[in-house]
């Protein structure tokens, strides 16, 4: 473990780092200031601009800010209506559980010495807290999102400084030690009572389940980062020398050569959302969709001189061929799915067309039924002679955000949606993966973990935080009345359940068997998907425009004709 002490002095094992110490981060606490500088204005960076006017009436009569939204420049602040109370929009308050909400979420907020800096992953005291009372990096994103559109960035800026701080730290799981990109998965506060001090705890994945560094926490840092600098227009702590060197080392990591031969991360099993053993091993979608927005905001957060040049022309790079592989071998639909198909195997040269040599008697028989005729989705991995081809709502709807699908494939995501709402959403949104593996698949590929037993937790299970995700796609696709009609069957009983942590079932009747109660990632998925409802032009704080030189290279298909 890893602890903060108050010397400021990065350690490892039991001793303890207290403040920060070579960083002047008082200066950074102060409120955010206007940008007076236009730097880094590129295509996505225009927000949603471009689209809210082409999109349905509804959307274009949002809120003006969206108008004046721009990352860097232009000063696009949610208004804060106060401490206590959220943000009240025309109608936004009409459903009582937006109060109570409110009011859990702030339950769960963590202070560090006084200032706010997180909140815990779950206010659940009838169960043992095991890691649920830590302030866990991808957990935390929806609840910056909602203090954020409530007008409230200190919280959100804190956390970042401290896991900033925290990523400086040694990290070592036995004798091997991490790179020192590595964010951690989690930290907690410790109170000293005998010295009266607090000091801060890190887990980087040597008290995880599997000893599996977070893979994403880096990602979705930097993805937070971004959104802080859109919402508040303050670019003071992105072009903090402290905070370009996290991004670089985070993206070092992750652009180091090696022997890949493809532009996406390998990575091990339980290494992001889904961190258990669920066979996710290899290039996982979330991964890769995670990777590449984080690629396209740290282009506009890095800046284009000294050392960030050479890494902004590396992300350039592999932002090219990453979209091209994705778009490529990821993408499925009816077209596509007949094609591999009728396969030929053993090809041997560079016009391959089955050019991961996959069987197509691996195919299985649920995807034939699943795949309705407009639609389609990023499968949940590609290697050499190995497609997985179950859906993951998470990398789906982070690749309609970041733009890695074309638009064409973001309305055919969409379409599968709704062509399959029965079994994505159901009685409680939203599958985290369709469908659940059972019987002998389920003992080999999880090795009988008695969590992800079929239907339940991260093997089909409805998870309501994804709820978040499913109305920023929605709204950047122009289909809010798909977010709209999700969030209703989520109020008919994510409250009166007391906001669990998870659903099981086939279409997620019944509360999760080990789901923890007052989870704070439902209550803040829920909050910040009925703000963009009302407010689409927050939708912005989480989503890029198309970049038109990453050219399509593949179009939804609407036939079987060639």
């Amino acid at each position: 473990m890893s602890t903060f002490n108050l010397n400021g002095d990065a350690k490892s094992g039991d001793e303890t780092v207290d403040d920060l110490d070579d960083i002047d981060f008082s200066k950074l606490l102060e409120k955010p200031r206007p940008l007076t500088i236009d730097r880094l204005r590129s295509l996505d960076e225009r927000s949603l601009l471009t689209e809210l006017s082409t999109s349905p009436p509804q959307l274009r009569n949002a809120d003006n800010a969206a108008s004046r939204g721009n990352d860097r420049a232009d000063n696009v602040v949610s208004p804060s209506l106060g401490f206590n109370t959220p943000r009240s929009l025309a109608g936004f308050e009409s459903h009582p559980m937006v109060g109570e909400a409110w009011d859990a979420l702030r339950r769960s907020m963590v202070y560090f010495r006084g200032q706010p800096v997180g909140t815990i992953a779950a206010v659940d005291n009838s169960e043992e807290k095991l890691n649920y009372d830590q302030v866990f990096v991808r957990d935390f994103v929806p609840s910056a999102l909602a203090f954020l559109m409530n007008g409230e960035p200190d919280i959100v800026k804190n956390f970042l400084l401290k896991t900033l701080r925290l990523q400086s730290w040694e990290k070592k799981i036995d004798r091997f030690q991490l790179g020192e990109g590595v964010m951690p998965a989690s930290f907690k506060v410790f109170h000293d009572p005998v010295r009266n001090y607090e000091t801060l705890i890190a887990d980087f994945g040597e008290s995880a389940i599997g000893r599996v560094a977070p893979v994403d926490s880096g990602f979705w840092w930097i993805i937070l980062l971004r959104a802080y600098t859109k919402s508040t227009g303050d670019s003071s702590l992105a072009d903090m020398p402290e905070c370009q060197k996290g991004i670089r080392l985070i993206l070092s990591l992750c652009l180091s050569e090696g022997f890949d031969t493809f532009p996406t991360l390998l990575c091990a099993d339980g290494c992001c959302m889904i961190d258990r053993r669920m066979g996710v091993y290899g290039y996982p979608i979330e991964i890769q969709a995670l990777f590449f927005m984080s690629l396209r905001c740290a282009l506009l957060l890095l800046k284009h001189e000294g050392e960030g040049k050479e890494m902004v022309e590396q992300i350039a790079k592999r932002l090219h061929a990453l979209s091209y592989h994705m778009r490529s071998y990821f993408w499925l639909d009816l077209k596509q799915l007949n094609d591999i198909y009728r396969y030929k195997t053993e090809e041997y040269s560079h016009t391959a067309v089955n050019k991961f040599n996959v069987i197509p008697d691996s195919l299985p028989e649920w995807v034939f039924d699943f795949m309705p005729p407009n639609g389609g989705f990023f499968i949940g991995n590609v290697s050499p002679a190995r497609m997985d081809f179950r859906w993951f709502a998470l990398g789906n709807c982070i690749a309609i955000l970041s733009s890695l699908a074309t638009p064409d494939q973001s309305t055919a995501i969409m379409d599968l949606i709704e062509a399959r709402w029965e079994e994505l959403v159901g009685e409680m949104p939203l599958k985290v993966c369709y469908p659940a593996i059972e019987s002998h698949e389920w003992k080999i590929v999880t090795g009988c973990d008695p969590k992800n037993t079929r239907w339940s937790y991260h093997n089909g299970g409805s998870w309501p935080v994804l709820l978040w995700l499913l109305t920023a796609a929605c709204i950047k696709t122009g289909r809010p009345q798909i977010a709209r009609r999700a969030i209703e069957v989520a109020e008919a009983r994510l409250h009166k359940d007391n906001w669990p942590e998870y659903y099981d079932g086939t279409v997620g009747r019944y509360v999760g068997k080990q789901a923890r109660k007052c989870q704070t990632w439902s209550i803040a998925g829920y909050l910040v998907a009925k703000m963009m409802l009302e407010d689409p032009s927050h939708v912005g704080m989480v989503a890029l425009e198309e970049d038109k030189q990453m050219k399509p290279v593949m179009r939804r298909s609407n036939s079987w004709t060639c």
